[in-house]
């Protein structure tokens, strides 16, 4: 099970690395005037997270089926492990983000002179990726200096933090529940929806209108288009602390999942 739990902390970080890090192509975008090549880029990177899903989803479930077979064996403390690594994850990307932008600016404007995907990742040379290194710059702490540009609230902070927990522990929580209950073990395991709902509502309702009115805004005023970097840090800052808040609502979460399935299904 050890082998098996480095794959899953591997692959959660590259998920949460990589969902994090959409926020500087985003930025990029807004940088060069070029957001719907930017869109289309987080989208590559929507991808890779979730061909990761793909493998780590029935990897982690595979916790739950050892568990049956032994009883000694500590769901909790794996399941805990494999939600840190989303916390790790959701590190490295706020690290990353001030040499992605700049990647990532560098690959708008090769992708607008390849017209596609494919010819742009068959342009690329090897000089082109030791080139890579003059675009690494180290992770700017001033960016988190301050809780309010463009009129965030910490209200809209706080939200995303709630957001990032539901999503975060939302699988986890409903394999956790199916543990718990063997006799509705089918059903709970696939009824994550039940807290990843709660995540969708709040993030169509709060999180995408008020995101979207703030690039919209930085797109035709750059002083405000100078502090949109700074508002993704203090995004991405509360996507971690998201992470840490879903260690809180793991076991809760398993427990309303649970009185869920026994009533209503």
């Amino acid at each position: 099970m050890t082998n098996t739990l480095i794959l899953v902390f591997i692959l959660t970080m590259i998920i949460h690395t990589a969902e994090t890090l959409s926020y500087s192509i985003r930025y990029a975008g807004v940088q060069v005037n070029k957001l719907a090549v930017a869109l289309s880029l987080v989208g590559i990177v929507v991808l890779v997270s979730r061909t990761a899903n793909l493998i780590q989803a029935p990897m982690t479930a595979h916790f739950v089926d050892f568990a049956k077979i032994e009883p000694t064996f500590d769901l909790e403390r794996y399941l805990r492990i494999s939600l840190f690594a989303s916390s790790i994850g959701t590190l490295i990307a706020i690290a990353l983000f001030p040499s992605f932008i700049n990647l990532s600016v560098r690959v708008i404007s090769r992708l607008e002179i390849a017209g596609s995907i494919p010819k742009l990742i068959t342009s690329v040379t090897v000089t082109q990726l030791k080139n890579t290194k003059k675009y690494l710059k180290k992770p700017n702490v001033k960016l988190l200096s301050q809780f309010r540009y463009l009129g965030i609230p910490k209200r809209f902070l706080l939200i995303n933090i709630m957001v990032t927990a539901f999503y975060s522990v939302g699988v986890l929580s409903s394999l956790y529940a199916a543990h718990l209950l063997p006799e509705f073990a089918t059903t709970a395991s696939q009824a994550s929806g039940l807290i990843n709902g709660i995540a969708t509502i709040l993030l169509t309702i709060f999180i995408d209108p008020q995101l979207g009115l703030i690039t919209d805004k930085a797109l035709h005023d750059e002083s405000q288009r100078r502090q949109l970097g700074k508002i993704y840090a203090l995004l991405m800052t509360s996507r971690f602390l998201g992470t840490l808040l879903a260690q809180v609502f793991l076991i809760p979460s398993a427990h309303f999942i649970g009185w869920m399935v026994r009533w209503f299904f």
